[in-house]
């Protein structure tokens, strides 16, 4: 799966996003460090362990560079700085949230968040929906960036789909 390069000095404002969340009764923010161990459960259950892994690295950083969206409790998330500075992801909503726009949501925040910690462009890695990222913020396809950073990741002995990352 490819990467993609987003220009984080051309995003959509954030604003509008977390009104149009905020009307669905949902809240995109940072989780506080209390709520790691929910976070993290709860993305391991939904996602599996190596997107639980990724944003486990999110908590030790300092603001936690990771987004949550929740009603009662968490429905979806996305994350930056995990698996290397700049990149952006994972990211997932859980199958019941879906179709509100929450996913659009997460990723603009963190695209905010990357550009308001000074970066100039963010990376989106080992793409699956590129389609989602173009409309979203713009992202074009990084050439000759398959297989990516994630081509040579640890699996478990019973693990054959490396699909999962990103």
């Amino acid at each position: 799966m490819t990467d993609m390069l987003v220009k984080l000095y051309n995003l959509p404002p954030l604003d509008p996003e977390i009104e149009a969340q905020r009307a669905h009764g949902i809240t995109i923010r940072r989780p506080l460090g209390a709520e790691k161990h929910f976070v993290i459960d709860w993305i391991r259950a939904e996602f599996g362990d190596y997107w639980a892994s990724e944003t486990d690295v999110c908590f030790a950083h300092q603001p936690i560079s990771c987004f949550i969206a929740k009603d009662n409790a968490v429905i979806g998330f996305g994350c930056y700085d995990a698996t290397a500075k700049g990149f952006f992801g994972p990211t997932g909503v859980g199958e019941a949230a879906r179709g509100k726009g929450t996913g659009r949501a997460l990723l603009i925040a963190c695209m905010h968040a990357l550009k308001w910690e000074g970066y100039g462009y963010a990376i989106i890695g080992g793409v699956g929906p590129k389609e989602f990222y173009a409309k979203g913020v713009g992202a074009v396809e990084i050439p000759d960036s398959t297989p990516g950073m994630y081509a040579d990741m640890l699996h478990a002995d019973n693990d054959e789909d490396d699909d999962d990352a990103e």
